[in-house]
């Protein structure tokens, strides 16, 4: 037994050497800048000849993004919006691709592989790019015969549908890895619990509601929180180039880009907390229930 602790000991040492490179790197350059932009965002950063210098001004810079800055509310809306249409959007129909191409097809793995392609090229310069050129929007759509007759019955569904289907190429473009997540789930699904389901005459709709939604469902919050994760991060949304931009602001600088990407955070903070509050496993809130109901028993 004591041999055996010894041993245990020195994997533990050498797992956490093999992993202090990484630690070292992650907090200089990941945990120190990200406290540091705390510090900034209370203070004002001007370029000297002297070097940076820093004032202390509270909130002003919070004032500023919010009240005194005529662009940055009107770009963190347009990209909470984005996020509230796009990533549920993206995630259902991974979901629905993921169920295709888990079938007993011809051509399987091409197809998955061209799925995941854009994952491969996606960068900002392609996407630009594509953006310029029109290559990621359908134009017309909102002149057919069957988006006029929702707009009879409701113009803001119609608006909403038409804002999708328009930009349905750049929806596809970031399904990829959702689409991977979403099969890898679907393959470890027990086979024997499906083909009991059957033999109790279940359809294949019941099946998906009563079996395969409720198992896949944390694989679906993980998804649509990376989905707002990748949006929030890739450069076309307004929020991040407004940020880069104030970094090299004579006024203001540092200071007010770093509201700026706090703001921005807390958003996405906030957005990836309603995902998990949507798509949490019930049986979280049972489970909490039961031990509450266990603690006032006790007292």
């Amino acid at each position: 037994m004591k041999k055996t602790g010894v041993f245990a000991k020195r994997q533990n040492f050498l797992g956490y050497m093999f992993l202090l490179p990484w630690l070292i790197g992650f907090f200089v350059l990941t945990v120190w800048p990200f406290l540091y932009t705390v510090f900034l965002s209370f203070h004002e950063v001007q370029l000297t000849i002297e070097g940076w210098q820093t004032r202390f001004t509270g909130i002003d810079n919070y004032n500023l993004a919010f009240f005194r800055n005529t662009e940055f509310v009107p770009n963190l809306i347009s990209f909470v919006i984005m996020e509230i249409t796009y990533a549920p959007v993206i995630t259902v129909i991974a979901f629905i691709l993921a169920l295709l191409l888990n079938q007993e097809i011809k051509f399987r793995s091409g197809f998955r592989a061209l799925f995941f392609m854009p994952v491969i090229v996606m960068s900002g310069p392609v996407m630009h790019q594509l953006m310029d050129s029109g290559g990621l929007t359908f134009t017309g759509i909102d002149d057919m015969v069957l988006f006029r007759m929702v707009a009879q019955f409701s113009q803001p569904i119609a608006n909403a549908l038409v804002f999708l289907f328009q930009n349905f190429a750049m929806i596809l473009w970031f399904t990829g890895i959702p689409i991977i997540l979403f099969i890898t789930g679907l393959q470890k699904i027990n086979i024997s619990m499906l083909e009991a389901a059957r033999i109790d005459s279940a359809t294949s709709w019941q099946i998906l509601w009563k079996i395969i939604i409720p198992i896949i469902r944390p694989i679906a919050l993980v998804s649509i929180i990376l989905t707002i994760v990748q949006l929030g991060t890739y450069s076309i949304n307004p929020v991040l180039s407004q940020v880069q931009g104030a970094i090299y602001n004579t006024a203001h600088g540092l200071g007010l880009a770093s509201a700026f990407a706090w703001i921005y955070t807390a958003a996405v903070l906030a957005l990836m907390g309603l995902a998990y509050a949507l798509l949490k496993n019930p049986r979280e809130n049972f489970e909490e229930d039961q031990m509450r109901a266990r603690k006032k028993r006790e007292l």
